[in-house]
């Protein structure tokens, strides 16, 4: 085989390779965006109307804390997701804590807030403290 014919199946090789990894990519997509919706829907059923509205204007709400009366924002983002608040609204410390395991943020945020509502000091005794920006 000449060098030139040999490149070209080298070359088809590597496409159907990418082609079919990009394939299987999407297929395992699915379920995770499955899961992404279920979870995201469970939160805002589980949200005041209130917290609710937060949630839709702005991808965060706020809940206040059962032993301390502090207010904390929980966001979207998977890691040092929740704000401390002082009176203006300022961030005062950035917390992270959430249930082990790879879940989908609507499942973690809920778990957050249920924690932060139920049992405040045991959440915050097992968080990360983050700095304020």
């Amino acid at each position: 085989m000449s060098d030139i014919a040999s490149l070209a199946l080298l070359i088809l090789c590597a496409f159907m390779f990418l082609f079919a990894l990009m394939l299987f990519a999407s297929r395992q997509d699915r379920p995770r965006k499955g899961a992404e919706q279920k979870a995201r829907q469970l939160l805002t059923e589980w949200l005041s109307p209130t917290q609710l509205a937060q949630y839709k204007r702005k991808g965060h709400f706020e809940v206040t804390g059962c032993h301390s009366g502090k207010r904390y924002r929980i966001r979207s983002n998977g890691q040092l997701n929740i704000d401390e608040l002082d009176e203006r609204d300022r961030t005062l410390v950035v917390w992270c804590f959430g249930p082990e395991g790879h879940l989908p943020i609507g499942d973690i945020m809920l778990a957050q807030k249920i924690a932060l509502k139920t049992e405040e000091r045991a959440a915050l005794a097992i968080a990360n403290r983050g700095r304020t920006a």
